[in-house]
């Protein structure tokens, strides 16, 4: 994988050219709708079998290669900008050949609402080892509101994707629940309607297990949910059932407020097989512009996360979609979601400039619409893609967990797959 940033004067043909590739694969792996249309600051993924080394002080081309095992003919192939082999400098990006097939296997879930259409469904399972319909909500009884997940299931099981139940507390008004959580948490008869529910559903559903994603817990609940998670697991592991839980962005144990208090991350660590850590959310609907899940703070989750979970089982969680703020920003005043694909495509139309902030790793621009009202846009694309996937490796991480499919977007599974592999169960259908 070559990353590409636009520049002034730039064109698809040209860049194909540059690297030896065609101009249809471009199209392709960046979904270009239009390639005449590039705009400057916009990253281009270039679909070739590579990775990226950041040149050290002290490095040479000629020793880069070798550590690589390479040819320098070889490399510079890959690094056209390089016009002088013995000029290269602390901090430089250098390509270099990758064999794919030598990369970390990795668990790779993905959350779907039933309404996902059948070319992004099909489009997304050959990228993923879970996916996850959103969701049975829970009732004050402990009944579960029906959901309409049969065609999902039924697309996984054909391509080896293990579909995972997902529970959880919202209300009937459509928002996380604290009183709800109260309601289960605190009812041993509910909560023995619930577990019995949650089995039937894996039975009747061939789920292969469950993810409880209870969110705004009130904080003196904290010891009721651990202990309900640990009877779900009693109940669900001695069968071969999964158990996932979905936890808040937490950067110590101690963390006030209600989002964060009653996850407690090290018990969360040992009863369940793999814990998605929620890393977004940062610039969100009414907050202020800025990145959806900047990697310093991302880092920051992580580095807490690590010291009291088992690495291995942590999913990292990804957002698939960005935000659109009206300047300048006043507060509790909606952000308009918008697919990262959207995003672009906005910056296209108004010929707008893209920048890259190195703090988060994250793309922004700038656009005036019909009502000469300026916007302000952050999302994703491939170079923070790229540079929060590369936390699976520098953490040793079990995986990534991507919310939601709903839009397909492929120069993510583009990203993804040129650093890993991705785990199939053989058991999804069994």
């Amino acid at each position: 994988m070559i990353i590409v940033v636009v520049k002034s004067g730039d064109s698809v043909f040209e860049i194909a050219k540059k690297y030896g590739v065609s101009v249809d694969e471009i199209v392709n792996a960046n979904m270009l709708e239009n390639p005449d249309l590039l705009t400057v600051g916009q990253s281009l993924i270039i679909p070739k079998d590579s990775n990226t080394h950041v040149v050290l002080p002290g490095e040479s081309l000629y020793g880069i290669a070798r550590l690589y095992g390479v040819s320098l003919d070889a490399l510079l192939a890959l690094n056209p900008d390089i016009v002088n082999p013995g000029l290269i400098y602390p901090g430089q990006i250098v390509n270099v050949p990758n064999d794919v097939s030598n990369n970390r296997v990795i668990d790779v879930n993905g959350y779907a609402y039933p309404n996902i259409s059948e070319n992004t469904l099909k489009e997304s399972l050959p990228f993923l080892t879970f996916i996850s319909p959103f969701s049975y909500e829970v009732l004050t009884d402990g009944n579960l509101r029906p959901l309409n997940d049969e065609r999902i299931i039924q697309e996984a099981q054909k391509t080896g994707v293990t579909p995972i139940m997902v529970i959880t507390n919202i209300s009937e008004s459509g928002g996380f629940s604290s009183d709800l959580a109260r309601t289960i948490l605190t009812n041993e008869d509910v909560q023995t309607n619930l577990i019995n529910n949650i089995e039937k559903v894996l039975k009747d559903k061939s789920y292969k297990g469950v993810d409880v994603d209870f969110e705004y817990i009130f904080p003196e609940d904290k010891e009721e949910y651990n202990i309900f998670l640990q009877k779900l697991a009693d109940r669900i592991k001695p069968q071969g059932y999964t158990l996932i839980t979905s936890i808040a962005p937490k950067i110590s144990g101690s963390q006030e407020g209600l989002l964060y208090e009653a996850h407690d991350y090290a018990f969360h660590g040992r009863v369940a097989d793999h814990v998605i850590i929620m890393t977004y959310e940062w610039g969100y609907t009414y907050g202020p512009p800025q990145a959806v899940a900047p990697i310093n703070q991302v880092k920051k989750v992580l580095d807490y996360a690590t010291s009291v979970i088992p690495s291995e089982k942590i999913l990292l969680g990804m957002p698939n979609y960005g935000y659109d703020w009206t300047l300048p920003y006043k507060e509790d005043t909606a952000a308009r979601s918008l697919s990262n694909l959207s995003a672009l495509n906005l910056a296209l139309e108004n010929n707008a400039e893209i920048f890259f902030d190195e703090t988060s790793q994250a793309p922004y621009f700038y656009y005036v619409d019909e009502n000469n009202a300026t916007h302000v846009v952050w999302f994703d694309d491939v170079r923070s893609f790229n540079a929060r996937l590369k936390l699976i490796d520098e953490y040793n991480l079990g995986g990534t967990s991507i919310w939601t499919l709903n839009y397909f977007f492929r120069p993510f599974w583009e990203v993804l797959t040129s650093q890993y592999n991705i785990r199939k169960n053989k058991n999804a259908t069994q």
